[in-house]
């Protein structure tokens, strides 16, 4: 099995301070600059599970980068150059303690949410009636706050964000603009790849009053999404879906009694589920991308991260 990356503890010129989140190691560089180190650990339930899962990183870094580029004059986002294929460094930006979700799709939480009775979701009423994978009329705007580590996201409406100040109200109407837009762009690049976009996480910083678009964007661990070929045919017979995602993950985890919840333990996790979960991106990777995935060479993946960032902030 290939080396997989599950933490970095470097120290750069500069270095301000450190931030390790579920997945992603974060060096602030004088305020400056964030530098991004995408590793292969792997969450669910807002739990990094033991194993990392190999080129995941990779994966999510080259994907985000893509997307990033392709939706820059819709808003301004954060990348300023990609030295290392597991690495992104970008402008720092003052985070909107928010997340936007944006829902094309009644699936994941949102269908467990409704089939044990919830007819709203983030003040965002639904009708009854809905199926399992049924598109809605138009995508729903479904925000979360940003928790700190360890603790649960938690959804929250339009008004409840404004009310509490979390994010102004000119600022916020612009992130609902911003993120529908987003999200409109995404599915159309989806679409030209046999893929739909089903849903998806976006978050946004502001830099000298200007909103940016940050961190990930249309990757596997940010969004779902089906095989468009059979869509229809599997959602009349109340199949599930095809689908490139995390939610295999979710629902393996399940299998073996985990959700999460306080008291559930982690089940061991096999060599050849983390080779079928790694597997599984590098599909995604190619499927969104249409290009074929180069898998970096991993023999000293710390060494050959800490030097690619080295030398570009020497430049």
């Amino acid at each position: 099995m290939s080396n997989a990356l599950t933490k970095t503890e470097f120290n750069f010129p500069g270095q301000k301070s450190y931030y390790k989140g579920k997945v992603r190691d974060v060096y602030n560089i004088n305020d400056d600059y964030l530098v991004m180190v995408v590793s292969d650990r792997i969450s669910a339930f807002d739990v990094v599970l033991p194993k990392g899962i190999p080129y995941k990183g990779q994966v999510l870094n080259q994907i985000a980068s893509k997307f990033l580029d392709a939706t820059s004059d819709i808003v301004p986002n954060w990348k300023i150059a990609t030295p290392d294929p597991n690495v992104t460094v970008g402008h720092f930006c003052e985070t909107f303690p928010v997340e936007m979700i944006v829902r094309g799709y009644l699936t994941g939480s949102s269908w467990r949410l409704y089939k044990n009775g919830g007819r709203e979701i983030c003040g965002v009423a639904l009708p009854e009636g809905l199926k399992e994978h049924q598109a809605f009329p138009e995508p729903l705007l479904t925000p979360t706050t940003k928790a700190e580590q360890g603790l649960h996201d938690e959804n929250i409406s339009r008004e409840e964000i404004i009310r509490q100040g979390l994010v102004s109200e000119e600022d916020y109407l612009e992130l609902e603009r911003i993120s529908l837009e987003l999200f409109k762009r995404g599915s159309e690049m989806a679409k030209e790849m046999g893929l739909i976009l089903v849903d998806t996480k976006y978050e946004f910083g502001k830099k000298d009053g200007q909103i940016y678009l940050i961190d990930e964007i249309h990757t596997p661990d940010s969004s779902r999404y089906f095989y468009a070929d059979g869509y229809q045919e599997r959602f009349d017979k109340g199949e599930n879906q095809k689908q490139l995602s995390k939610e295999f993950v979710r629902e393996w985890l399940m299998e073996n009694n985990f959700q999460g919840r306080t008291g559930d333990v982690l089940p061991e996790i096999p060599d050849d589920f983390v080779n079928q979960v790694s597997e599984r991106y590098i599909e995604l990777y190619e499927s969104i991308t249409g290009e074929k995935f180069v898998k970096s060479d991993t023999s000293k993946i710390e060494d050959r991260i800490e030097t690619a960032i080295n030398d570009f902030l020497k430049k």
